[in-house]
């Protein structure tokens, strides 16, 4: 045998290992030497050559490639059967990422019989990847477990190191799904060291992208989006590895309760995964997609999405998948409705499904909760009893076992009947007694559930157990109130109105808020908090010396008065002169609009309404209107709060500065024609101010310092992924989650920018975006724009605004009078805006 063969199996085992770091440069040397291999019929160099141009190509995202080159590997007649082997070995991870992990295993069994001990071990560092993807966790454990005993005492090439670097990075991914945070983190991080020494940088890549999904997973919200931002430079060039992670993200997003921000990287990542062919990843990213497109109110596109991600699990034999597909699909359809006795037998049997499947214990209670109302909804009482008794009859077990802890149980208890959610339980007892026209009762055992949420469901490892936690608090909250409307006392209308709001958004609400102590705070002036209940609009009117509850109307009539408001405030704006005047009938439409407005919300409670100060608590479409353009609250001062328990305590920072004067910070961000005047202005209204660079750095270093920040900017809302709203500055957007690292906040923050003020929260609880997590964070309160305003109106409102508020007024009033100097009413006060700054 002549040197030549040699030399060629030797120049193709060095393309494969250079795949690894610089896959271009592997692929075109590869090339080089599968020629060769071909015209001297080597048959060894020519399968080599054939494995390093598929790992060139799975690098580079070419999954197609990729497997056409092993598969040719394969077949190379005359190969030695372990370069085969060895070429299998490769196609089990890429076949997995083709959507076929079931036959990935098959692939690998295969190969086992002709593999050396060290190469068995990097096979089961693929096998692994395959095993997650079919929902075999401990199987994948395992698996991991077994390669790095034996490639911890590997030589130490390249190629040990990647699958040493490979399979800790595959056990990190599966114990994050599993909830074992260190654990995980030290895996990745131990990945992150092996793949930089031996120069692996696409490991190092993966490790580092993994690290958003991993923050999410441990509850640092705002660490996540840190990492997220350095991941994407990372991965830029690297389409399906960038894609993977957004994916990934998303997932973890979902889990956190951020059904918005997880939408906003999956309309990223689809597109990407589908261009590359990732068809095990983009199934799992279809059915995300589809469980947040419900999530976040689109029911249609749900059910379309979700169908295809159905088929597309199928298709790939990822049958423990299946039943989470089905899920999102009647969940959709029940949206959409009517509600079927076949919809409801679907919803059950889907029940049973996930029940059988023990990873998604919790999401079975949840649906068989949905099985037996959707069940009521067509008079099919004993089905819905039969639900519901599967969900509470172990809990005359649970209180024998408190009495007597030490005695085991071993009866009649349903597998995975622990993990059922509070939540779940106690709707479902809350619904037995309603039922039984036990409103105690029920009343009873929504405030048992509410009272262990408020323990905390962080007390859960697993993830998706809290997501399911705390989305079944908010419907059992929400059931608590409609049995409140119901008996129809404004008192417990007013207390289910604030327990709800504290479940959807417990960094704006409290549950134990009283009304006589709101009523204190008020003096003078009243707090009204709109309910929805069905299709009605209600409000609870707090002052003076009663609480109030008033029918205001249909809900939909009020979506499409306070649209049609919002589109002539814009048209007002388009046609105003410098000087804040409107054009010829330039408000003429407005004030039709705003007039709808102000009768529909505010004609029934007129008479008790009053002429002091306003607080006013919104749910849904109202969290967009522009409250200052309605006739009854022109020159009135408004504050729009999430709760009246966030009112108070927004309320309550106001002393913690003292008697000093306060200090100022103003920015001017790009674009904007008169924002460095607008800020110069502000800055000669107070006595202790300087202007700061419009740079996000520096801005949040201000944030930190000051007691008012002014930023007059560009402002970005983005309705259905609220923490990425932002206002721009010189270097980029300023989000919303850059804020939750704040650990102080300024008194007063002043957003001079389009949209800023919008809100909207998925489950219609609280206001989310810019206001609202500066609230969250300790700001007392906010004035930002509701929609977009011209450079010339905003400078001129604010130059009102500041002027009075330096002079005492405070900021509520302060911005009311401008606005009706200047007839400028983009602008909403958020928060406690009542007492001075001066």
């Amino acid at each position: 045998m002549s040197d030549a063969p040699c030399l060629l199996v030797e120049a193709a085992e060095a393309a494969m290992l250079r795949s690894l770091v610089d896959p271009e440069h592997a692929l075109r040397a590869a090339g080089t030497v599968l020629a060769a291999a071909r015209r001297s019929g080597a048959h060894e160099a020519e399968a080599v050559a054939l494995r390093a141009m598929a790992l060139a190509d799975r690098e580079l995202g070419d999954l197609d490639s990729a497997e056409r080159h092993l598969r040719a590997a394969i077949a190379v007649p005359g190969a030695p059967r372990e370069r085969v082997a060895q070429a299998r070995l490769s196609l089990v991870t890429v076949r997995t990422e083709l959507g076929h992990p079931l036959q990935a295993l098959r692939v690998a069994a295969l190969a086992w019989a002709y593999l050396r001990p060290l190469d068995r071990a990097k096979l089961d560092t693929q096998r692994a990847v395959a095993l997650a993807h079919l929902g075999r966790h401990q199987e994948a454990i395992a698996s991991c477990d077994r390669a790095l005993r034996a490639l911890v005492h590997a030589p130490g090439t390249v190629d040990d190191r990647r699958f040493l670097a490979g399979g800790l990075l595959n056990r990190g991914l599966v114990r994050c799904w599993r909830g074992e945070w260190e654990a995980a983190m030290r895996d990745l991080t131990a990945c992150l060291e092996i793949s930089q020494h031996a120069g692996l940088r696409h490991l190092a890549r993966l490790s580092a992208a993994n690290l958003p999904f991993l923050s999410v997973r441990r509850g640092d919200i705002a660490g996540a989006f840190h990492y997220y931002r350095e991941a994407e430079d990372t991965l830029f060039g690297y389409p399906e590895r960038l894609a993977t992670m957004r994916a990934d993200f998303a997932g973890a997003l979902l889990a956190a309760h951020l059904p918005g921000e997880a939408r906003a990287m999956l309309e990223l990542a689809v597109p990407d995964l589908e261009a590359c062919g990732a068809r095990v990843t983009l199934a799992e990213a279809r059915l995300k997609l589809a469980q947040v497109e419900l999530l976040t109110g689109d029911p249609h596109r749900a059910l379309q999405v979700g169908e295809q991600a159905a088929e597309e699990l199928a298709g790939q034999e990822r049958t423990s998948w299946l039943p989470l597909a089905r899920e999102v699909v009647l969940r959709s359809r029940l949206a959409l409705g009517p509600v079927t006795p076949e919809l409801v037998s679907g919803l059950i049997a889907c029940a049973d499904e996930l029940e059988d499947g023990l990873a998604q214990l919790p999401g079975a209670a949840a649906l068989r909760l949905t099985a037996a109302e959707a069940a009521l909804a067509v008079d099919d009482h004993p089905a819905a009893s039969a639900q519901l008794a599967r969900l509470t009859r172990h809990a005359a077990v649970d209180e024998r076992l408190d009495e007597r802890p030490d005695e085991p149980y071993s009866g009649g208890r349903l597998a995975g009947e622990w993990q059922v959610p509070a939540p779940v339980r106690q709707h479902a007892l809350a619904l037995e007694a309603a039922l039984r026209e036990d409103v105690p009762g029920a009343f009873r055992a929504v405030r048992e559930g509410l009272t262990e949420i408020g323990e905390g469901v962080e007390c859960f490892d697993d993830p998706s157990l809290r997501a399911h936690a705390a989305r079944a608090g908010e419907r059992l909250a929400a059931f608590g109130l409609s049995l409140a409307v119901r008996e129809g006392r404004p008192d417990d209308v007013f207390e289910w109105a604030e327990r709800w709001r504290a479940v959807t958004a417990p960094a704006h609400g409290s549950p134990a808020t009283d009304p006589e102590r709101v009523r204190a705070e008020l003096g003078p002036g009243a707090l009204v908090e709109f309910v929805i209940d069905g299709e009605s609009l209600l409000a609870v009117l707090v002052g003076g010396e009663r609480v109030l509850l008033r029918w205001l109307g249909g809900v939909r009539a009020v979506e499409e008065a306070v649209v049609r408001l919002r589109y002539a405030l814009r048209r007002h704006g388009e046609r105003r002169d410098w000087s804040g005047s409107a054009g010829p009938d330039g408000g003429n439409d407005l004030e039709v609009a705003a007039q709808e407005v102000d009768r529909l919300l505010f004609g029934p409670l007129d008479a008790e309404l009053g002429g002091g100060p306003l607080v006013v608590v919104p749910v849904g479409a109202l969290h967009t209107l522009p409250w200052s353009a309605l006739p009854s609250l022109r020159e009135r001062p408004v504050g729009v709060a999430a709760s009246a328990a966030g009112w108070l305590r927004a309320r309550a920072r106001h002393d913690r500065r003292g008697a000093d004067a306060p200090r100022v910070a103003a920015a001017a961000g790009p674009g904007l024609t008169h924002a460095h005047a607008e800020v110069a202005h502000v800055l000669a209204c107070h006595r202790v101010a300087a202007e700061i660079p419009a740079r996000g750095g520096r801005v949040l270093d201000a944030l930190g310092e000051v007691d008012v920040l002014h930023l007059a900017a560009h402002g970005v809302f983005h309705a259905r992924s609220p923490l990425m709203s932002g206002i721009t500055l010189d270097d980029g957007l300023l989000m919303a989650y850059d804020l939750l690292t704040l650990d102080r906040a300024p008194e007063l923050v002043v957003l001079s920018a389009c949209n800023s003020g919008m809100s909207r929260a998925p489950v219609e609880g609280a206001p989310l975006g810019l206001p609202g997590t500066f609230l969250a964070q300790g700001t007392s309160c906010v004035i930002a724009g509701m929609v977009p305003v011209q450079d010339e109106a905003a400078r001129a409102v604010m130059t009102a605004f500041h002027e009075l508020v330096a002079v005492g007024q405070p900021p509520d009033a302060a911005l009311a009078a401008a606005a009706a100097k200047t007839g400028v009413y983009e602008f909403t006060c958020f928060g406690a805006g009542d007492r001075p700054l001066y």
